[in-house]
């Protein structure tokens, strides 16, 4: 069944990770999160990126030393006193880095094809920022299910996914200043917004103003309910993909992503 309709299967299983059967719950959670994972990795494209050649703390191997930099370690080598490794510096290729903040609205219907397409999200950013990746879920709160730097494994997080529930407001104004908040630490060149939702807010806020401040922010929006999300994409400077089923997702991302 997974091969003819994945999308099917996947919301299937995300709805029986849900049950009142606490071994069946247990079970399907597990698969759900393997799924989810093996897909996102499998949609994951690496980019090379533009490469910068800096001078970096040494490391073995890590390229070649910097004569110049190392000056005072080697003189200190050379007159008897033993090599400070510390002080040692090499030349190196870095490459930019990407922090992701995705945000999952949680205000409406949490089930089947639109809690699927949530993990989804979670493991593919997981996947595409492992040092620099937040998780969080909105309505009429903000809940933290991973913090930009918090050492949580990337099924965990799909795991506390599925277990959302849809429920109350959709207060996208703050949702979007909390993304920002947790972007404020990141330590990459890049810091992107992923907003999963169909951007129908009903809280008072300037969810425009609020978008158009964060550095870059892409919209996945569901096929067929797209309006508001497409008029807060084009109001705010923002990308937005619709897709019509969780399978679709890891591409949307990679072409959202550039």
């Amino acid at each position: 069944m997974f091969g003819d309709d994945p999308d099917r299967a996947l919301s299937m299983l995300a709805d029986a990770a849900r049950a009142t059967d606490p071994r069946l719950r247990e079970l399907a959670r597990r698969l759900s999160a393997r799924l989810v994972v093996d897909i996102a990795r499998r949609g994951h494209v690496r980019r090379r990126g533009v490469g910068l050649m800096e001078t970096q703390r040494f490391r073995p191997d890590g390229g070649d030393v910097d004569i110049d930099a190392s000056m005072e370690a080697l003189s200190g080598r050379a007159a008897g006193q033993g090599l400070d490794v510390e002080a040692l510096r090499l030349r190196a290729w870095s490459r930019p880095t990407t922090a992701l903040c995705l945000l999952i609205d949680s205000s409406g219907s949490m089930r089947g094809r639109s809690l699927a397409t949530a993990a989804l999200a979670a493991a593919a950013v997981a996947l595409r920022a492992p040092a620099d990746h937040a998780v969080l879920s909105f309505s009429s709160n903000v809940t933290v299910i991973k913090g930009l730097h918090e050492g949580v494994g990337v099924e965990r997080v799909v795991d506390d996914v599925l277990a959302l529930r849809g429920k109350g407001t959709t207060d996208l104004a703050t949702a979007l200043q909390e993304a920002a908040a947790q972007l404020g630490g990141a330590r990459a060149a890049r810091a992107v917004t992923l907003l999963v939702s169909d951007c129908r807010a009903n809280t008072p806020g300037d969810v425009v103003s609020c978008a158009a401040a964060l550095d870059e922010l892409l919209i996945v929006a569901p096929s067929g309910d797209d309006a508001d999300a497409i008029r807060l994409a084009n109001e705010a400077g923002a990308r937005i993909a619709s897709v019509n089923g969780p399978s679709a997702l890891p591409a949307a991302l990679s072409d959202l992503l550039g």
